[in-house]
């Protein structure tokens, strides 16, 4: 209670309506946070985790969460990585993702690639936070793992383009198929069945499999050596099967001198472990993207297949019209923050991140499949909150 005394020569109904104004000020003040407009004013104040690679090991990702911090601002989206040697630094992977569950106005994380460490530091999470909603992209991890530590899980439909692929390739014309990768990869389920459904698939087609071991870039050459390997390699292989060989890798560090390397020599690549017209093709093709096009599929698209026709590889290079692990990340987001609202009430409700999806590939067609496969016990269990997911190819 405030007590006025009706002091000399201050009028006392002037005094109490500034005296009013000037609580009502500091009532709205209270409410309102810093850089908002009176129109938030009530709105549930949240931010939302986003943590990938960096531009080394996943730039695709790396680029789609720096979209995501222009489009909705550093106050609601907080960007951390993890660090490129993962695999021997998890327990930095999970120290970031506390870093960021330690703010009491975090509602959401949403990290891509999901990349081994990761359900050590959702179950962290879980552990101080239950509330927050957890969002993975692109595991590295067991499914039957992974899936019980996170509310969402999108993944490529790694299994089924163990038919794609092949059959993409083969109608470009393929007789040969290589396959790159390393034991570290080979250990990741999904990865091993695909390779595993890719060999027997080429071999009801009539292709010839070829499993190719390359470097680790985790090794000791690290990337660069990673990298250079393909160099040297996909001439010799070439060489020895002739230009209707068509090159698939595991790794995405080793996209770029993939696609610039069979183009080069005239092979055949019908699509990036990670498929999209960002991934690999402008490095390789030497496009620069003006800053006004950033993003801009349509562009690079059109630049790929004017690059490629320039070398003579029309009709030998081919991926998906949407840039997969960039929509993972702007869909974690967008699901996260209309969950954070109140609009989606569910932390795993399928048809909202479909529309969420459909919404970011301009309407493009997408399939949606739920993860059927073995729990730890070798017992068949779908993982309903597991969502496999598959576009249709481009060719240029």
């Amino acid at each position: 209670m405030i007590f006025i005394k009706n002091v000399e020569g201050i009028n006392l109904k002037r005094f109490l309506s500034i005296a009013l104004a000037g609580l009502m000020v500091v009532s709205l003040t209270a409410c309102t946070r810093p850089g908002s407009s009176s129109s938030d004013t009530g709105k549930k104040k949240f931010k939302i985790g986003v943590m990938t690679g960096t531009v080394a090991q996943g730039e695709e990702e790396y680029r789609a969460a720096e979209k995501v911090v222009k489009e909705y601002g550093k106050d609601m989206i907080v960007f951390k990585t993890y660090p490129d040697n993962f695999m021997k630094e998890q327990e930095t992977t999970i120290a970031n993702m506390m870093q960021l569950a330690e703010d009491p106005d975090m509602k959401a994380i949403v990290m891509v690639q999901a990349v081994p460490g990761a359900s050590a530091a959702f179950e962290k999470v879980r552990e101080k936070r239950p509330d927050i909603l957890l969002i993975a992209g692109v595991p590295g991890e067991d499914p039957d793992m992974i899936g019980k530590k996170a509310d969402m899980v999108m993944q490529g439909d790694e299994l089924a383009m163990g038919y794609t692929i092949p059959a993409q390739a083969k109608k470009m014309g393929a007789k040969v198929f290589v396959h790159y990768s390393f034991p570290r990869h080979m250990s990741y389920p999904l990865l091993s069945q695909r390779r595993d459904l890719m060999k027997v698939e080429c071999e009801k087609l009539g292709m010839k499999f070829v499993d190719a071991t390359a470097p680790d870039p985790l090794g000791d050459a690290g990337v660069p050596g990673a990298q250079q390997f393909v160099l040297e390699d996909v001439p010799r292989k070439i060489k020895e099967f002739g230009k209707d060989t068509n090159f698939f890798s595991t790794n995405c560090a080793m996209q770029e001198p993939l696609i610039k390397a069979t183009l080069d020599n005239g092979g055949i690549f019908a699509q990036q472990c990670c498929p999209s017209p960002f991934h690999g093709y402008p490095g390789a093709l030497g496009i620069e993207i003006p800053a006004d096009k950033a993003g801009d599929v349509d562009y690079v698209i059109q630049q790929s297949k004017a690059k490629i026709a320039a070398k003579g590889g029309t009709g030998n290079f081919a991926t998906w019209p949407v840039p997969m692990n960039m929509m993972f990340v702007e869909a974690g987001v967008k699901y996260a923050k209309q969950y954070c609202e109140g609009t989606i009430k569910s932390k795993n409700d399928k048809e909202a991140l479909k529309k969420i999806c459909s919404e970011i590939a301009k309407g493009k067609e997408m399939k949606f499949e739920i993860y059927k496969g073995k729990d730890k016990d070798g017992k068949d269990v779908e993982f309903n909150n597991f969502y496999m997911i598959l576009s249709d190819f481009i060719v240029y």
